[in-house]
Formats: structure tokens, sequence, C-alpha cells
């Protein structure tokens, strides 16, 4: 058996009293000074073709004589090429859907979220990270409900990084991260909640899907807020009695079926004999004594109750003999 129930959790949502609480943040994203990069790369191209120029206009110079010239020519020529090609390597390329995030020196100093061509401080360093919405499908895992029977459980989870600071910095591996978070709350919701409730008003994981799947995406949001992981949504994929139990657990469903079945026939039952009664009674139809009203009672239930068709029994006499 598998359900999928998806749901969206609420963005502000308090976190679990049992959910494991994270250290506060020691950074945060903003935003890096920068420029748009079509202008830098303008003025460095010149930069390079002026410094070439000068390289040759040095030359020129000195083959006319001015060494003096000549020599002052090339050298800033050389330094100037040197310069735009280092003030170059500052031109960062962002597409749609990443981020660059800036550090100086090791130094965190903020993340470029606008696509195109930015341009940055040539002594930082850029690292790209995606910012968009990612799956992420657990494995079936096999665990223990509440009441120790064992079953098949598999969920998918839909999330984004939105804060890239705290993504980068904050935990060793943001990916492996969420998923060992998202396999360890999925157990957690698993071993917390039976996989059908006995009780009518407890809720179970097969009853209750997406109530459950709403305490899972709170929980998964307490786990993965210092992240800085944003859960758009998650539900569970596969939900199934493990193969050892699958074939007793049938039985026991059927014959809760069963039972419930019955005890509805019974109570309809009931009612239609009660109805029959108080028919004949207000329309005087015929005198019945309590024997009399007993033998209608039994004759009507086996009717209305039983699995096959009735035999109709044709008494000649009267029922006393």
């Amino acid at each position: 058996m598998s359900e999928t129930t998806p749901t969206t959790p609420p963005r502000a949502e308090a976190p679990l009293a049992d959910a494991p609480e994270m250290p506060a943040p020691q950074v945060r994203e903003k935003a890096a000074h920068s420029i748009p990069g079509g202008l830098a790369l303008l003025l460095t191209t010149l930069g390079v073709f002026l410094g070439i120029a000068m390289i040759i206009g040095g030359g020129v110079a000195g083959s006319g004589g001015s060494s003096g010239l000549a020599a002052a020519l090339i050298i800033v020529g050389i330094l100037t090429l040197l310069a735009s090609f280092f003030c170059m390597t500052g031109v960062k390329m962002v597409a749609p859907g990443e981020a660059r995030v800036i550090q100086l020196f090791g130094r965190y100093v903020g993340t470029i979220r606008t696509d195109g061509l930015r341009w940055v401080n040539p002594l930082t360093s850029a690292r790209k990270i995606s910012t968009r919405v990612r799956n992420h499908e657990t494995a079936v895992l096999k665990v223990n409900d509440a009441y120790g029977n064992p079953i098949e459980l598999a969920s998918i989870v839909v999330w984004q990084v939105e804060d890239t600071a705290q993504a980068l910095f904050e935990v060793d591996d943001f990916l492996e991260f969420v998923s060992t978070q998202t396999e360890a709350a999925v157990r957690h919701i698993a071993i917390e909640y039976p996989y059908d409730a006995h009780d009518e008003d407890a809720l179970s994981l097969r009853g209750n899907a997406e109530e459950i799947t709403e305490k899972l995406a709170v929980e998964l949001t307490a786990r993965v807020q210092a992240a800085g992981v944003r859960i758009i949504e998650s539900r569970f994929s596969h939900l199934a009695y493990a193969p050892e139990i699958a074939s007793a657990m049938l039985q026991r469903q059927q014959a809760g079926a069963v039972v419930a079945a019955r005890q509805q026939i019974v109570e309809g039952a009931v009612g239609m004999v009660e109805q029959a009664l108080v028919r004949i009674s207000e329309q005087g139809i015929v005198e019945l004594d309590e024997e009399r009203k007993a033998a209608m009672v039994g004759n009507l239930m086996v009717v209305l109750c039983g699995d096959r068709a009735a035999q109709p029994v044709l008494n000649t006499g009267s029922l006393y003999q």
C-alpha cells in the first residue's frame, strides 16, 4: 500500500518540543557590493588595448631615439596591461537560480543573487551555490511503529536554500545535512504513531496521513533551519507493513472490516424490527403477545442479518402446536 499526501508547512511555526535545539547561526546572508559586470568588462578591455598601445608606442619611440620616453611608455603599458587582466578576474557570471558567495581572505563579505555579469573585488573568491528548488527522496526505511509493528516508510521533501551563508558556513555539507535530517525526522515520526490506530480518535500513519505529514514538515523545518534551508513541501511516497507481517495484518484489516459491516447490519436490522413492531401495533394488524413478538423478532433478525437467502417455512398450525 502506498499513500501520497502532500502538505505545505507554514513559514512561521513554533518549534517542536522534541526537535533538536540547533545552535544560533554565526553568520547571516547579506548582499555583496558589486557593480554591473558589462561596464567593468568594457573598461578592463579598454585597459588591455591601452596597455598594448603604450607598449607599441614605446617601441616606436625607442626606434626614433627617445630611449627614456620609450622605457617609460613600455613600463606603464606593461603595468596597465597587467592591472587590466587582474581587474578582469573580478568579473563574475551569475546564472538564474544561482548565487555567488563572496569571501575576502576567508571572511564572508556578501552574496550576489543578481543574475548576469557582476564585478567584485578581484582579491575575493566566489563560490557558486544553487538556489533552485530541489527534491530529496529517502530510501524505503524499515522501522517499528508505535505498536512495535515493522513497517516500510519513504518520503519526498521539496526544499530550497534560503540563506546561502548559513548553507555554506554553518554546516559541513548542507546536501548531506538535509538528507540525514530528513531520514531522522521520518524515523522519529514513524515511531511516534501507529500504522493503524486501535482507537478511533487516535492519529495513525495510514488514517491521518495529512496531519502526520504536517507534523513531519514542522519537525523537518526545525531540524534544517541551521543550514539556511526552507522546507517547501513534504509527503509520504511509500507506506506499508513489512513483508513478514503484511499477510497477517491484511487478515486483521479484513476481520475488522467484517466486524464493522456486521455491526452496521445489526444496528439497521434492530431499527427495522422495531419499526415493524410499532407499525403492526399501531395499525392493529394482529395481536402479538410476548412469545409471538419474540418469535417474530427472531425470524426478522435471521432474515435481515443472515448472509444467505432466507428459506421460508410454512406453518399450517398455530405457534403453540
